[in-house]
């Protein structure tokens, strides 16, 4: 087990942004929460994508994810949704 993992209540305030309908079609991810979980991890650790514990699954799915992402627009409206909520970033 890896240590700094979300919280269930952390997780609650992500997954609003994160599980909704998949609008590209295709199969959508398993698990939205290990897939943050390891963007997350990755930027508090600053190591290479290729370095990714497998915890978190494959090194390329979880860099799609965050790219689509990105792309989209959500990880925009997570920090401004944080930001207006008045939430730390540690």
């Amino acid at each position: 087990m890896l240590r700094g993992l979300m919280t269930d209540d952390e997780w609650a305030i992500f997954a609003p942004f994160l599980i909704a309908p998949c609008s590209r079609g295709g199969r959508p991810p398993k698990n939205h929460r290990h897939k943050l979980d390891g963007v997350l991890w990755l930027c508090r650790t600053g190591v290479p994508w290729r370095d990714l514990p497998t915890e978190f699954g494959k090194c390329n799915s979880v860099w799609k994810q965050f790219r689509r992402w990105c792309e989209s627009g959500v990880w925009d409206l997570m920090l401004q949704a944080l930001a207006d909520g008045g939430a730390a970033l540690d």
